[in-house]
């Protein structure tokens, strides 16, 4: 079946939401740039932390308690974080810095052995991303999935998102938008048609996905 025309996609957004607006939603929410890709290794970490943390949970709540997970982890060092020892998950899982969340504590010191490994393979766990195409997020999805620990499916989507690398994310009306358009019948778990709209539009495929959403209908 033929790729549906993005541009048509993109003017039925704008028939919701106005061309105006379809500009300011992509103007904001949009997560880093691809120049974070540049940070040091710990702030991929607390990105990882984040992302594994709000899976589930307020945004809100992490956001407001976020100064207090910079100060329990260490900064998120990931050198010093991947050797915590048991004492050290006792005493974050008294830490009302944060939330306390057992699973999620051992999580973060998984992740950061993962950063650790990563970066001795690449050079950084930056370079790593940058190293990986965009036209293959599953791929580097599943990667994360099978090394990383809780970082599977949204939260690895969010994760890449606002970390720098360009990632869409499958949110309910990306995927109503795919179904509707009659390339999906369920969840995707390919993205050739993202690809071939990326291609088409010329747009980063977090704009693509985001212009999906908003064609959805008015939110």
């Amino acid at each position: 079946m033929a790729v549906p025309k993005f541009a048509r996609i993109e003017a039925l957004a704008e028939t919701h939401h106005g061309k105006a607006g379809v500009k300011a939603r992509l103007a904001s929410h949009m997560g880093a740039s691809a120049a974070e890709l540049d940070r040091p290794d710990d702030r991929f970490l607390a990105g990882m932390t984040k992302a594994v943390f709000s899976a589930g949970f307020s945004w809100e709540v992490i956001e407001n308690k976020w100064p207090g997970f910079e100060a329990a982890f260490k900064k998120f060092d990931p050198h010093r974080v991947a050797f915590f020892s048991d004492d050290d998950v006792a005493r974050l899982l008294k830490d009302t810095r944060i939330v306390r969340n057992g699973a999620k504590i051992k999580a973060t010191i998984a992740n950061a052995r993962f950063v650790v490994d990563t970066a001795k393979q690449h050079g950084s766990f930056g370079a790593f991303l940058k190293g990986w195409p965009t036209s293959d997020q599953i791929g580097l999805m599943a990667h994360l999935k099978k090394h990383a620990a809780h970082l599977g499916g949204t939260a690895a989507m969010y994760f890449l998102r606002f970390n720098g690398w360009d990632s869409f994310i499958l949110s309910g009306d990306v995927v109503k938008a795919l179904i509707r358009e009659g390339v999906v019948d369920k969840a995707p778990t390919s993205k050739a048609e993202l690809n071939a709209w990326t291609k088409e539009s010329k747009r980063p495929q977090r704009e693509v996905s985001r212009i999906l959403a908003l064609s959805v209908g008015p939110s």
